[in-house]
């Protein structure tokens, strides 16, 4: 839910390279939407094909590495690029599949006796006993939207954020690194994982190690290549790889347990929950991550994705909770994995030219006609190629750069994302990462200065003085009352103005995550042609 209730008059956006479509012809709401689509289509079209020539392999690799039948991946991207947009008003994020989810869905098949391989039975009877955990977890976040639960979003401390995210993407790099070496994926934890990439080396596939180390050189590089030849920039690093890697495996003549595998006909792909132990403890912690740790990836994402819409549009959190939540009930009831709205894909949709959701449809379209009409050579992409993906979308959730931000951030911010790592990497033990996380960034808070009576509530004057709106705010500013103090700051908003003014001289410590979620609020503000105006920040304590 975007803070400022009434749009100002828009300013143009700065014109699109491709054509002139400003921001006054930017669909606002559902109703101004149907009369654009005519003028929106082709752009829309054009940019759903682009996601989706980087969605197909992405989808197909993030399935395979959480234990799920590649195509099931596929299925996902398809029900949430035709199903979420019917209920959710973002209109330029991607839903599908996404790499943050790997651990999660791999987690909850381990714990319900997935083999990865060794035995089908069991690993079909965990795949079903997961789906139907999908089936809750998606009627919860149907419950997160309708009950208004989006403002939950805003609870969570960065840092635990940012630690669980940089363990999930070290967790992906330490199961994804094997497979493109042409070794098996180790059943151990993460640490084991590690641990045995030396083994792996010594006995490497050569064939499929060619691939897979050239596919992560082309991951790795082509950034810098997309800046210097504008040709090759032009086409996604997935594809790239992909047109490299199909022809590469053909000459090498690789056995078709290393390709990517499919089934012969599309309702082969579809597979039902068994609900028989959904009510057990197993089920219901994973239903909890599912719901919580989907949705929290999703809102952060759709969040970010409001920031780069050349047309200033606001997701309502709360209906794109419900519409991944519907999406998601939909694709589980299927065989499909959990979605959220991806920030790779959606980005690239920006990229690409994307106006409305119909890119997102589009794009989930394409998806559906390529593994019916395109089968054949969809079971060509070699299996270390995907891994070659996962290990750079795992590197750049736990990138160096990572780990220099939340260093920059304080020391204490660095503790709490170090501590969340620790917890969490050795068994992959999630839920432990982000409990430890939040009780140690409130500890923090505590022994700041942070006072027990005002870490739940935030204590805040409202004024009015010449026509601007103040608010003083006493006592701590942290995310255990950013909820309560953001209510404030929109009640007090409804009191129209250019400038609402944000005196913090009197607040200590304002924490890391209640700046930078001001910060996000002035650049809301400014982007609606208003001013927040912070005072005193600069004085109000922090860690």
């Amino acid at each position: 839910m975007a803070v400022v209730t009434q749009a100002p008059p828009h300013k143009p956006a700065r014109n699109r390279s491709e054509d002139n479509w400003t921001e006054e012809a930017a669909p606002k709401t559902s109703n101004e939407r149907l009369p654009m689509l005519k003028d929106s289509l082709g752009a829309d079209l054009t940019a759903g094909f682009l996601v989706f020539l980087i969605a197909l392999p992405l989808c197909l690799g993030i399935a395979k590495a959480s234990g799920f039948p590649p195509v099931a991946g596929v299925l996902t991207a398809v029900v949430g690029g035709l199903l979420s947009g019917l209920f959710s008003n973002s209109e330029l994020t991607i839903k599908g599949p996404a790499a943050g989810m790997i651990a999660i869905v791999l987690g909850a098949m381990t714990d319900f006796g997935f083999t990865a391989g060794t035995d089908a039975y069991a690993d079909m009877h965990a795949y079903k006993l997961v789906l139907a955990v999908g089936v809750v977890a998606g009627v919860a976040q149907i419950l997160f939207g309708l009950f208004r639960a989006g403002i939950l979003c805003e609870f969570f401390p960065l840092a635990p954020v940012h630690g669980l995210l940089a363990s999930i993407g070290l967790i992906i790099i330490a199961k994804q690194i094997h497979p493109v070496l042409g070794a098996a994926s180790p059943k151990d934890g993460p640490v084991g994982c590690y641990a045995k990439i030396p083994q792996s080396i010594m006995n490497m596939d050569a064939k499929v190690a060619s691939i897979g180390l050239l596919s992560l050189a082309i991951m790795f590089l082509y950034p810098a290549l997309k800046s210097r030849l504008k040709a090759v920039g032009k086409v996604p690093a997935q594809l790239l790889v992909l047109l490299i890697a199909i022809p590469l495996g053909q000459a090498l003549h690789l056995p078709s347990e290393k390709l990517i595998s499919l089934p012969e006909k599309m309702t082969d792909a579809i597979a039902f929950p068994d609900f028989s132990q959904v009510l057990g403890s197993t089920s219901l912690k994973w239903v909890l991550m599912f719901a919580l740790v989907g949705t929290l990836e999703s809102m952060l994402s759709a969040k970010a994705i409001d920031l780069l819409d050349p047309w200033k549009r606001k997701t309502d959190m709360n209906r794109d909770v419900l519409g991944v939540g519907v999406a998601n009930t939909a694709a589980a009831a299927i065989g499909g994995l959990p979605m959220i709205s991806e920030i790779l894909r959606s980005s690239a949709n920006i990229g690409n030219g994307a106006r409305t959701r119909t890119s997102n449809a589009a794009h989930g379209l394409f998806l559906l006609l390529s593994i019916v009409f395109l089968a054949p050579l969809v079971k060509l992409i070699p299996l270390a190629a995907l891994g070659a993906m996962l290990v750079f979308a795992g590197f750049r959730l736990a990138s160096p750069k990572e780990f220099l931000h939340m260093w920059k951030a304080g020391p204490g911010q660095f503790l709490v994302f170090c501590l969340t790592i620790a917890f969490i990497i050795p068994e992959g033990h999630l839920l432990n990462g982000i409990f430890v996380g939040v009780a140690a960034e409130l500890l923090l808070n505590i022994f700041t200065g942070a006072s027990i009576f005002s870490l739940f509530k935030a204590h805040v004057e409202t004024t009015t003085d010449r026509g601007d709106v103040r608010l003083n705010v006493a006592g701590s500013l942290t995310f255990t009352n950013w909820i309560p103090f953001l209510k404030q700051l929109r009640k007090a908003d409804m009191v129209r103005g250019d400038r609402l003014v944000l005196d913090l001289t009197e607040a200590h410590p304002v924490d890391r995550t209640a700046r930078d979620k001001l910060a996000v609020l002035q650049r809301e503000f400014t982007s609606d042609g208003r001013e927040l105006q912070v005072l005193g920040l600069a004085t109000a304590g922090a860690h």
